[in-house]
């Protein structure tokens, strides 16, 4: 008798003041619940946050501790009151940085826009170390993806090209769990445990192998250590 496969839950944390106000109607949590009932996710849960910090991160640790998966969307965009990045940096206790790679995809989209990579824009390449870019083929500013925490715009078609991206890994492999855990190595500073799991034994081994790969590639990239 073979074992029941493990049930994928997710909730999502929707963040901004402007829904509460009701100043913008929120048109991403019914998409988001078609899209992950398609992939087989259940989305058990949906929270509504305002623009503060603490909220946020309460909310955040509350979720991610209980479902297999969050999304969130809103935050992440130039402005001062854009925390969402802030935020789930504090909630996983890692800095927050300056990625080298989302940088180089905003200048290449203003490059092609005419656009200006100022202080601004530049906040929208502030991701929490460890964390893994999101491409967003709509306006360029990626989202990103920490442990079991998916981190996407509030806009709704840039969400939607978001969520493409993230929904083409679940589809891909669908009794598979990815998940980043960042951690302080008290030798070589902060580092990163990547955890495969998955109840299909070949399937296990298909995306260790994928994973394995990708790290290599970056590995490469890196600079070497003085």
């Amino acid at each position: 008798m073979s074992a029941k496969p493990e049930i994928i839950t997710a909730a999502v944390l929707v963040i901004g003041d402007e829904i509460l106000s009701g100043r913008t109607k929120d048109k991403n949590i019914g998409y988001i619940a078609d899209y992950l009932t398609a992939i087989g996710i259940d989305l058990k849960e949906v929270r509504v946050v305002a623009d503060e910090a603490a909220a946020i991160v309460d909310a955040l640790n509350a979720l991610r501790a209980k479902y297999t998966y969050v999304f969130t969307t809103g935050g992440i965009g130039p402005t001062h009151d854009d925390i969402t990045a802030d935020c789930v940096a504090e909630a996983f206790g890692v800095a927050l940085e300056f990625h080298p790679e989302a940088i180089a995809i905003l200048k290449d989209r203003l490059a092609k826009t005419g656009g200006e990579l100022n202080e601004a824009r530049l906040r929208m390449a502030r991701i929490p170390k460890g964390a893994a870019l999101v491409a967003n083929k709509v306006s360029g500013a990626p989202g990103f993806w920490i442990g079991n925490v998916i981190t996407m715009a509030g806009i709704p078609a840039v969400m939607q090209g978001m969520l493409d991206e993230v929904g083409a890994i679940a589809k891909a492999y669908p009794s598979t769990i990815i998940g980043s855990y960042p951690f302080i190595d008290e030798k070589n500073g902060p580092n990163t445990n990547i955890v495969v799991r998955s109840r299909d034994a070949g399937e296990l081994a298909v995306v260790k192998a994928e994973v394995e790969g990708m790290l290599k590639k970056v590995k490469a990239q890196l600079p070497p250590a003085r």
